[in-house]
């Protein structure tokens, strides 16, 4: 029988609950979050105070792909970033407790530390991107609208597709808190920019083969009405979306692999 959801709402709402209860900590935790995301923005605006242009694309058009970028992530980081912790739940036999429960693995570690505090991130994410989509001069149509809605909710399952994927690693090398984050923040970071900035080989392995150059950069094109340089077709941005169930099948396989051979560390 399909599993209903509410046992894992009950579990997020338990934590949210837990969290809110230390009001200054958790104001504080919420202002917090938003420091990275700042830093990250402030370091594009300080680049284009030495240059005009960055890949071909000028200011307003590269904060578009920036926008689209930190909202997708910041709804992936609010919606299953905590499963970066799954090593740390190995190590100290909290998985062995999950696997025994009636419900599913992935969505109990889910639960069990959703952090409410991320939300301070998409909110900030959100406003950037308005203000970048209006500094472009977007000529809008209803199709275009849909696109930016489906682009930044696939943007947002691909990067969660990222973090599972790379999460599961821990099931054969527990220490592998790095190996993550060079995939998630690194292509998080990639994806902020224009991928004509990189160099040929660095951009076909995870621009095309990871497939990150479908989350923010071909979606903007599309958007921006503007022709890619390196000579993809027009429609590409409108179908840019269809790699996030891609990526979440991917992922899928790769985490029911590792469940399926874990072997308890015993503690």
């Amino acid at each position: 029988m399909a599993e209903r959801p509410h046992p894992y709402l009950a579990l997020a709402v338990a934590q949210v609950r837990s969290q809110a209860s230390y009001r200054m900590s958790f104001w504080m935790d919420l202002a917090g979050n938003l420091f990275v995301l700042s830093a990250d923005l402030l370091a594009l605006l300080i680049m284009f105070r030495i240059t005009d242009d960055l890949g071909g694309f000028s200011r307003p058009q590269v904060l578009v792909m920036f926008g689209i970028s930190a909202v997708a992530f910041a709804l992936a980081d609010l919606s299953v970033g905590n499963i970066e912790r799954v090593r740390a739940y190995i190590r100290t036999g909290t998985l062995d407790t999950v696997l025994v429960r009636p419900l599913g693995v992935l969505g109990q570690l889910l639960a069990l530390d959703f952090s409410i505090r991320r939300l301070s991130r998409v909110l900030y994410a959100i406003a950037i991107l308005t203000v970048a989509l209006r500094s472009a001069q977007v000529s809008w149509t209803p199709s275009k609208a849909l696109l930016l809605v489906v682009a930044v909710l696939a943007g947002a399952v691909f990067f969660g597709a990222l973090f599972v994927a790379t999460a599961t690693v821990a099931f054969w090398w527990i220490e592998s808190g790095e190996l993550g984050n060079i995939v998630t923040y690194g292509g998080r970071d990639f994806t902020s920019y224009p991928i004509s900035i990189y160099g040929a080989w660095f951009r076909r392995l995870f621009g095309f083969v990871l497939g990150l150059g479908f989350v923010a950069y071909y979606p903007a094109l599309a958007l921006l009405g503007l022709p890619d340089p390196a000579g993809l077709p027009d429609w590409t941005g409108w179908v840019a979306p269809a790699a996030a169930p891609v990526a979440a099948a991917v992922s899928a396989l790769i985490w029911r692999t590792g469940v399926r051979h874990y072997r308890s560390t015993g503690s």
